[in-house]
């Protein structure tokens, strides 16, 4: 056993004096990189990392961080009903609206791939232009207004539907759905560019060759040929995915008020933003952070593993 573990560590030993020795050889290649590594690690590593310390401490911003352990997590756990419901908020809303939101991003820039050129730029740009138009998503809110002059209980009322307005976004059972409404209308943002502009480099040869092979639908030549060549792009419309899903907060902020009624559409990042801008209790909302975090890098391996098997 004393000889196997030597020889690990020996061979990580030579393995470190490689590496070291090709860094050597590519300094220039890392004098180049350095600004943007250094940023990085200042802007993302580090507060990453700064967030995990914090939530193991109580902090409100006055005083010195003081270690409690993992108090606040069994808080958040346990105690915390609030906590609880925003945790189901936001797998729904992840669960709905992130592999819808994704595969309507790709459908449409497959059915956009084939109009001719400036057409086709057209389309990109209406589609993208909810996901950068800021606080378009308010207009929803005339839109579900909960008197008779909202334009969806005018609609229901003239057909005879309904005989009062509904209070669509402070009744519970409406608010949660209208939300993950609008999530999906502003679904069409950066995965969906990146979807667009993979499918433009595809090969056109592979094609032909695969016809050859024998593709004999469009449907097998979209799933051996055309999404094993964008593997890099649908996983980065999948980061983006899951980004847009668990960071929900503006829109259920905006739509339903905070805090919304019966916490029916609070989210995590609702929570989060509770805690840390409005109570400052900044320990307990870098646990929800962190929390958070593990959440979306566990979905993200999901992911991952779903794309390796596609084309195969």
């Amino acid at each position: 056993m004393g000889e196997y573990i030597s020889k690990y560590f020996k061979l990580r030993k030579h393995n470190a004096k490689v590496a070291w020795k090709k860094a050597k050889q590519r300094k220039m290649c890392y004098l180049f990189l350095a600004p943007y590594a250094i940023l990085f690690c200042m802007f993302y590593v580090f507060p990453v990392v700064a967030s995990i310390r914090y939530s193991f401490t109580y902090y409100n911003i006055l005083e010195s961080p003081r270690w409690i352990g993992l108090q606040n997590y069994i808080s958040l756990i346990l105690e915390d009903d609030i906590f609880l419901i925003s945790v189901k908020n936001t797998l729904m809303i992840a669960i709905i609206t992130g592999p819808l939101g994704y595969i309507l991003s790709f459908l449409f820039a497959w059915l956009i791939n084939e109009l001719p050129r400036w057409i086709r730029s057209v389309a990109v740009i209406v589609f993208y232009a909810p996901s950068i138009a800021g606080n378009c998503y308010v207009i929803f809110s005339v839109f579900f207004r909960g008197d008779a002059y909202g334009y969806v209980n005018a609609l229901l009322m003239d057909m005879g539907i309904i005989d009062t307005p509904i209070l669509w976004l402070i009744n519970p059972q409406w608010m949660l759905p209208i939300c993950m409404l609008v999530i999906l209308w502003m679904s069409l943002g950066t995965g969906f560019l990146s979807f667009v502009a993979g499918l433009q480099g595809v090969d056109r040869s592979q094609f032909e060759a695969g016809y050859m092979d024998g593709v004999k639908n469009r449907w097998q030549e979209l799933w051996f040929i055309t999404l094993p060549n964008m593997k890099p792009m649908l996983m980065f419309g999948a980061v983006m995915s899951i980004t847009q899903a668990f960071g929900v907060c503006e829109v259920t902020m905006a739509l339903c008020g905070y805090p919304s009624t019966d916490y029916a559409a609070r989210t995590i990042v609702t929570h989060l933003f509770d805690y840390g801008f409005s109570r400052y209790e900044m320990g307990y909302a870098s646990a929800i952070a962190t929390i958070l975090f593990l959440m979306m890098i566990l979905c993200n391996k999901a992911i991952q593993a779903l794309l390796r098997r596609v084309g195969t």
